[in-house]
């Protein structure tokens, strides 16, 4: 997924850059192993080579993984095919878990790998490993800690889905407001990002020149609807503002019973990235699994869930890139908004004040 390079991604590295820490060396659980030193920043410096790296991850055997969800970005087959080719078992912590909740609990579950949402990764930081993996310089510079604590694997667009014999397709979360329309959002906005992202990208429909959100005109929106009765649970809805590979896997399971469109002027983009916790009771498998998550084969089982890769715009120059798949995904109006730290910081404060009493 290209991303337009802005302000947001550089106060999101800058908050990184101050945020991230070296760690100390630690051996693994299996005393077979010789000591693995943390500090390494890429496979060369760490275990020399990829065979290594796989030996030493087989000694230990395991791997300890959190908030992974098999319905989510094709996570499923991921976890399968990881372990089937390395022959390595898979703990699945938390499925269910929410970026902040993978942190909170780092210390009594031991995950060995992270999957966040790229605002806590900026403030959980101090928490991982810095590792770079053999895709690194592929990965654009604005979606990475530059000193390899985190980085991009995937993204995605916020979208609306809607089912097209009950509705006609909406052109901006305005139409939302028209008769007919039964809408839910992917949660509640307090505690999940998807539907954070829905209230943000209803946020962006007036197409501001800054392209920063206004979060009193997305709660506004959502207030307007729950006034009408037309705001409802995804059950009940023929339309469902969701992240775009969400709706993307739903229409391709219910084909012509399901479409999917990203607004112009909305085009709130996110992405999730992945890092290694310091404290991991598998290194060499921690950093395995992001060798194989960043892989050519990684990247396109992520895209067969219908996320965007991140490496994705390199694997198509390369020739890499499953294009078959590539022009499966929704089309975008154009380059990704990506909110700041701050922007994110303030809109979640808002809502936090306002959600409940406007909305309920």
């Amino acid at each position: 997924m290209t991303v337009r390079t802005c302000a947001a991604a550089a106060a999101i590295l800058a908050s990184a850059g101050c945020g991230a820490s070296s760690t100390d060396t630690a051996t693994t659980e299996n005393k077979n192993l010789p000591p693995v030193n943390v500090k390494a920043a890429s496979l060369k410096s760490g275990f020399g080579t990829m065979e290594r790296l796989v030996e030493a991850a087989q000694r230990e055997g395991e791997l300890n993984v959190i908030a992974l969800p098999r319905d989510w970005v094709n996570f499923g087959e991921i976890l399968d095919t990881f372990a089937d080719k390395y022959d390595i078992k898979i703990n699945e912590l938390e499925p269910a878990a929410n970026s902040k909740r993978e942190l909170d609990v780092a210390t009594q579950l031991k995950p060995d790998v992270f999957d966040l949402t790229m605002d806590m990764a900026v403030y959980g930081a101090a928490k991982f490993a810095p590792y770079k993996v053999q895709g690194w310089q592929d990965l654009p510079d604005h979606v990475k800690d530059p000193s390899g604590a985190w980085y991009a694997a995937y993204g995605g667009y916020m979208s609306i889905g809607y089912d097209p014999r009950a509705v006609k397709p909406p052109a901006s979360f305005a139409d939302l407001l028209k008769p007919g329309y039964r809408v839910a959002l992917d949660g509640d906005p307090l505690r999940s990002s998807a539907a954070f992202g829905g209230v943000m990208a209803a946020s962006m429909s007036s197409g501001s020149t800054s392209g920063a959100p206004r979060p009193e005109q997305g709660v506004e929106l959502f207030a307007k609807l729950k006034q009408a009765g037309r705001l409802t649970d995804m059950s009940k809805a023929n339309v469902v503002v969701s992240w775009d590979h969400l709706n993307a896997a739903r229409s391709a399971l219910q084909g012509d019973a399901w479409k999917v469109v990203i607004p112009k002027g909305a085009a709130l983009g996110g992405y999730h990235v992945q890092a290694i916790n310091k404290a991991a009771p598998h290194p060499a498998a921690a950093r395995l699994w992001q060798e194989f998550l960043f892989s050519d084969e990684g990247q396109n089982l992520l895209q067969k869930g219908f996320a965007r890769p991140a490496r994705g715009e390199a694997m198509l120059m390369k020739g890499t890139l499953d294009t078959e798949q590539a022009a499966k995904l929704p089309k975008p109006p154009g380059p990704p908004v990506l909110m700041t730290i701050p922007q994110t910081d303030a809109a979640k404060a808002y809502l936090k004040r306002e959600w409940t009493k406007s909305v309920g």
